[in-house]
């Protein structure tokens, strides 16, 4: 295998990997989200996880295909490399998901404590506005008890288009 047809296949395996990906996350979309974002990171993980199978080339293939390979077909001694770089990887993941969670979580309070305060006092100033002005006093009106204007047209009655 040449240094190009390497290059092409990790080129069309992250093609497909993102592809997978995309897909997972159209899947998981309508879930809640601390069940969504979990899934998501496994699947990160489990697809975008080298793992070096030939220490003196530096040759890489994807781990879950490497641990998928090995154990179906029981050639190779690769599987724990291939799943200890997955749980090595996972861990980083989940640890930098948790210090996100934990950057987000305050952030997220704060705006939501600032959204139920505007919404609060939006709530306030409109049944001061209705407890301040009678129904009737609003100029939008048509059934207050004040006689209509008289229309534009003149004296009459009613004014309608000419056609």
């Amino acid at each position: 295998m040449t240094e190009n047809d390497y290059l092409l296949a990790w080129g069309l395996y992250a093609l497909a990997a993102l592809g997978c990906l995309w897909v997972g996350f159209r899947l998981t979309s309508w879930m809640w989200r601390w069940l969504r974002e979990p899934l998501r990171v496994v699947m990160a993980v489990l697809l975008l996880t080298p793992t070096i199978i030939d220490p003196v080339k530096d040759k890489f293939a994807p781990a879950i295909a490497i641990t998928a390979l090995d154990l179906l077909f029981k050639v190779g001694s690769n599987v724990w490399r291939a799943v200890s770089d997955l749980v090595m990887y996972g861990i980083i993941a989940f640890a930098l998901y948790a210090l996100f969670v934990l950057i987000r979580w305050p952030l997220e309070k704060r705006a939501r404590e600032r959204r139920e305060k505007a919404d609060a006092a939006n709530k306030r100033e409109a049944a001061e506005v209705l407890a301040d002005e009678p129904f009737a006093a609003d100029s939008r009106d048509r059934y207050r008890n004040e006689p209509p204007e008289p229309p534009a047209g003149g004296s009459r009655e009613r004014l309608e288009p000419r056609l």
